[in-house]
């Protein structure tokens, strides 16, 4: 059965897609990572990333979703009958379900903090103090279960009501305030005084910084970033009328989200070297040491929750599509079965996410592969199965789907040239896959 829902229009799709990859990749994983990884030479090297792997693999998942109009598992069905390509989709939806499952958990995480900077819980703390606070806040089982499952709630509100009514009324307000946002935070992160140096770690490259680490993460945040790997770019897709612009589409989507990391990088750094601070503590940048930085400013909670504000947003957004992908198989088009499946996943991934939510405090001291629960399922997501995904779809794409119909997709909507087409299919058979099996092996060791 096809998708019998639709976008309304191209800038709603692209909005919706965007939203789905400006999320915790963006505004939460890129700084953090970045700070551990050398600035400026890791995002040169996201940057070159996301567009010689990423930008190929949005438009390989575009063509599928747009050629079948089918959900993720149906769509290989259709175009590789009677044989295990399917598989892709089935990788898919387990790699959106566990994603989801400890994404909803930083979520949680988030509710938290703009609850308490609404309150003035977050007032006038210490750099120590901000660390003490998130640490108990985090380890605290009931009230990060809680903040996890309003998130789940709030996701599952939207996903239930459908594509138009749901997804994209929500993404059509919340991605123009995200940039609105955005802007006024890194005008005040700019001028602030000593802010240079921070400008500069993220916008000019230290070539002494770059390791293998830096290429792997680089890599990885290039999957995770654009929502590649796991298929839900090809169920937004299948719901694009077939007079939609695919090639423009993916152009638009790659770069409102290299600008919105580069804005992300922008409106961290600056605030953060300004006041002193080390730009590598890893994940709790966010939550450590901005509300640190915020404190210092004039007016500085009001720009904090602004800020969390914003970071709840691009989260949302990236949650929608991961449930989205897992809906639309288990309903497989038919529109009356989407408020029971909606709410039935959502209570499923609520409950596999709670060991995650657990894992800083009651469940601390379980650790699978020298990694807590949270750690290895984020592991799990970027470092495996997204880089999995997106090598098989490559294969996909190059080796399986007729390449007369490929390139008559392709060209729908647009007069994209043929010799274009052909270099976009070189990098997808023989640049995209090999590049993702030599970083896959260096990661784990092998070479």
């Amino acid at each position: 059965m096809k998708q019998s829902e639709q976008w309304s229009s191209k800038i709603s799709f692209i909005l919706a897609a965007a939203g789905s990859a400006i999320g915790l990749g963006a505004i939460w994983k890129f700084p953090y990572v970045a700070g551990t990884s050398g600035g400026g030479i890791f995002f040169i090297i996201f940057l070159f990333f996301t567009l010689l792997i990423g930008l190929p693999l949005l438009l390989a998942e575009f063509v599928i979703g747009r050629t079948t109009q089918k959900n993720a598992i149906n769509s290989f069905k259709e175009l590789a009958p009677n044989t295990s390509w399917h598989i892709i989709g089935r990788l898919g939806f387990f790699t959106n379900a566990i994603l989801l499952s400890f994404y909803s958990v930083v979520g949680g995480w988030i509710l938290i903090y703009l609850v308490s900077g609404t309150i003035g819980k977050l007032n006038g703390l210490t750099k120590h103090e901000y660390a003490a606070y998130f640490g108990e806040t985090i380890a605290n089982p009931f009230l990060v279960v809680i903040a996890q499952l309003v998130f789940i709630l709030i996701t599952v509100i939207v996903v239930a009501k459908g594509v138009q009514a749901g997804i994209e009324k929500a993404n059509k307000w919340m991605m123009p305030a995200l940039f609105i946002i955005f802007i006024v935070i890194i005008i005040r992160s700019v001028t602030l005084e000593n802010s240079l140096e921070g400008i500069l770690f993220i916008l000019k490259p230290a070539f002494s910084s770059l390791t293998s680490d830096t290429i792997l993460f680089a890599l990885g945040q290039s999957f995770f970033a654009l929502s590649v790997g796991a298929c839900t770019m090809l169920t937004y897709s299948s719901y694009l009328s077939k007079k939609e612009n695919l090639v423009q589409s993916a152009f638009s989507i790659v770069f409102l989200n290299i600008l919105v990391t580069l804005l992300a990088g922008l409106a961290i750094f600056p605030a953060v070297f300004a006041f002193g601070l080390e730009p590598d503590v890893g994940p709790v940048l966010l939550f450590n040491v901005l509300p640190t930085v915020f404190s210092n400013m004039p007016f500085g909670m009001v720009f904090l929750v602004a800020f969390l504000v914003l970071f709840l947003f691009a989260t949302l957004t990236s949650a929608f599509s991961m449930l989205e992908l897992i809906v639309a198989i288990l309903t497989k088009g038919d529109v009356q079965k989407r408020k029971l499946y909606t709410w039935l996943s959502g209570l499923v991934i609520f409950i596999v996410g709670v060991p995650s939510a657990l894992s800083f405090g009651v469940l601390s001291d379980i650790h699978l592969l020298e990694k807590s629960i949270f750690d290895l399922a984020d592991y799990l997501v970027s470092n495996i199965l997204l880089p999995v995904g997106a090598f098989f779809i490559s294969l996909f794409v190059s080796f399986k789907f007729p390449r007369t119909t490929l390139y008559k997709e392709m060209q729908m909507g647009s007069s994209f040239p043929i010799s274009l087409l052909k270099a976009w299919f070189f990098l997808i058979r023989y640049v995209v896959p090999v590049v993702i099996v030599i970083v896959f092996l260096d990661s784990l060791g092998v070479i």
